[in-house]
């Protein structure tokens, strides 16, 4: 684990900023320029014009009122809360996502038994150093040469915790809120009527593990918080994986991919059924252990196991899943209302480096002589008919729409971040402008494209959104893909100089807090919260259309992550999880009916491509 001094775990101290009306309002039109044509472009001019100096104004000043009161939090973290368990479509496939581990790198540690128990015991390793105040908090370099280096490290050790974030600030390296961290460990998401609940109990002490369908929980903590024994934890997971039960009937796990309402009733009908001790052991585990029966085929299977599965073997409102298949193949899939995904990827990078590096056990450890029988409970659920019926629909509802879910993947091989890095081009706009050029060599057109920036650099920061659609990828990609010998690999790599510029720009922009969309969204939020007619603005067919992501995208930086990803967030979109690594890129595509995710793999290959030919001075053939 990374440990700091004690007293500097603490979590930011800087606020959230509130961008200035006029900047949203820019930034907000120049989004949309390349979405729409003159004419609906000018209609929405005039939405902007008379919401900047009428309502708009006043909700702003309003905002920035609200703001300065509520010191202790950020202005968007209440309304994003609320956002996330105000949804009534299930979690699974339409908010929680998946990062897949990298195999243990000594290939007799990924046994099924051993992996599970030292990432296990790293996992809580992990909860204790955070817990104790001793982890160290990530910080985020904006200009990493003068920051991210031993010598600023080193001095800043010495500087008193009040002082050291003003330290950081004035080199531009910026510690990253940990807020969201204490509902890593001990929480759920419990389904309610209109609106679900957050809870977390850090007074238990024992862990969830799910199995064939069934659950079964023993203690990891001691009595005074030590850990338990390896050997002892290494005992009751063999114990566990030996039980030959077949899987139930009606498996209990199938009501967390229900729609949030029907949940909310189900789970009450649940509790006055007899079975809410059993249901408070499954919300407080400290987390939940999946272990899966078979091995992974392919990295698609990876994908579907580890986002979705069969629905039998994972309890989805969990704050995490740690999946373990039967080849030792590893993932978290999370819950996404509590946190982001920098707060997980510091955990699951953690946990990896732990359970490589010192590891708990080895594949010749033998497990303790002890009675696991004892120590390990199976819950038991009463279910009636009605329950059983419920369960059924639930599955057969969750069955169809997996069905209609298309995975994909390519790895593109001729080059990744060192090479682009050396053209002087950003790596990330470049896969974005691949995306770009893909969709339009596809469908013919340019539509509203997310990607999400962590804001983590301020406290009870959430996320904001790049925008990577702009006016410079929309003439590049029609340059590529619609007149490629009108062009010249010289002009065309200007173009992709001028896209790199501008997205590294707006990449900044929104890691400040300098974003639109958070603002738009907090002031219709407060629009809706004070009973105020929803401002024309929000009305407008163009602000639904740049709401309405086709292209929803997220990028993981990490050399732990061997995959990772999330279903589309509408209907016929696609959900493009990517990584620019060192010497290769990597893109992870999801689809339903109407859209074609192999399609659309292969005309990102093709962009790449172009994109690689280009800048090695090569005749780009259309």
């Amino acid at each position: 684990m990374t440990f700091c001094p004690k007293g500097l775990a603490s979590s930011n101290k800087i606020k959230l900023p509130i961008p200035k009306l006029e900047d949203t309002i820019k930034r907000y039109l120049r989004a949309q320029k390349p979405l729409l044509d003159d004419g609906q472009f000018r209609k929405t001019e005039q939405f902007c014009k008379s919401f900047e100096n009428g309502i708009g104004k006043e909700l702003h000043e309003q905002l920035v009122a609200q703001d300065k009161q509520n010191k202790h939090t950020s202005y968007i973290s209440g309304p994003w809360f609320d956002m996330y368990l105000t949804a009534r479509e299930p979690v699974v496939l339409n908010f929680n996502p998946f990062m897949a581990f990298n195999p243990d790198p000594k290939s007799e540690y990924n046994d099924q038994l051993t992996r599970a128990t030292n990432m296990t015991i790293s996992a809580i390793r992990f909860l204790k150093t955070l817990r104790a105040g001793l982890l160290e908090p990530e910080v985020f370099h904006l200009n990493p040469a003068k920051s991210d280096t031993d010598t600023f490290k080193r001095l800043i050790r010495f500087v008193p915790s009040s002082l050291s974030w003003y330290g950081a600030y004035l080199v531009n390296a910026y510690p990253l809120d940990m807020s969201q961290y204490f509902r890593l460990f001990n929480s759920t998401r419990l389904p309610r009527p209109v609106r679900d609940e957050l809870v977390t109990d850090e007074s238990a002490r024992h862990l969830l593990v799910l199995r064939k369908g069934h659950f079964y929980v023993f203690d990891v903590l001691d009595q005074d918080g030590n850990i338990v024994s390896a050997s002892e934890i290494q005992a009751h997971l063999k114990y566990i994986l030996s039980d030959s039960s077949a899987t139930p009937d009606f498996p209990l796990a199938y009501l967390t991919t229900e729609n949030r309402d029907v949940w909310a009733e189900l789970r009450e009908r649940l509790v006055s059924g007899g079975n809410e001790e059993a249901l408070r052991k499954v919300d407080t585990a400290v987390f939940c252990l999946c272990l899966d029966d078979f091995p992974i085929k392919d990295l698609v299977h990876l994908s579907h196991t580890m986002l979705h599965s069969d629905g039998t073997n994972r309890w989805f409102d969990k704050s995490f899943n740690l999946i373990l298949a039967k080849d030792g193949t590893a993932a978290v899939h999370f819950e996404h209302a509590w946190g982001d995904g920098v707060a997980v990827l510091r955990f699951f990078n953690e946990v990896f480096k732990d359970s490589t590096q010192a590891p708990a056990i080895t594949p010749q450890s033998q497990p303790a002589r002890t009675d696991s029988s004892a120590a390990v409970r199976r819950l038991n659920f009463k279910l009636d008919d009605a329950m059983k019926a419920s369960i059924s629909a639930a599955k057969d509802k969750f069955d169809a729409i997996v069905k209609t879910l298309t995975i994909d993947f390519i790895q593109f091989q001729r080059g990744g971040k060192e090479f682009l890095k050396n053209q002087k081009l950003s790596p990330d706009a470049v896969a974005q402008l691949a995306f770009q050029m893909a969709f339009l060599r596809q469908y013919g057109r340019t539509v509203a494209t997310y990607e999400s920036c962590s804001t983590a650099a301020f406290k009870h920061g959430r996320t904001e959104t790049i925008r990577p659609a702009s006016i410079f990828t929309k003439k590049c990609s029609e340059a590529f893909v619609r007149e490629p010998s009108r062009h010249s690999a010289g002009e065309l790599c200007q173009m992709m100089a001028e896209c790199s510029t501008y997205h590294g720009q707006l990449t900044k922009e929104a890691a400040m807090g300098q974003g639109f969309d958070r603002h738009l969204f907090a002031l219709r939020y407060l629009a809706a919260a004070k009973g105020i007619a929803l401002p024309e603005l929000y009305l407008d067919p163009a602000y639904r259309q740049i709401n309405h992501n086709i292209l929803s995208t997220s990028t993981l930086s990490s050399s732990t992550v061997n995959i990772g990803g999330f279903a589309p967030v509408v209907p016929d979109g696609f959900g493009i999880g990517y990584a620019v690594h060192d010497k290769w890129i990597g893109c992870n595509v999801s689809s339903y009916p109407g859209r074609n995710a192999r399609e659309f793999l292969q005309c990102v290959e093709k962009a790449l491509e172009d994109i690689f030919d280009a800048i090695e001075g090569k005749h780009i053939k259309t």
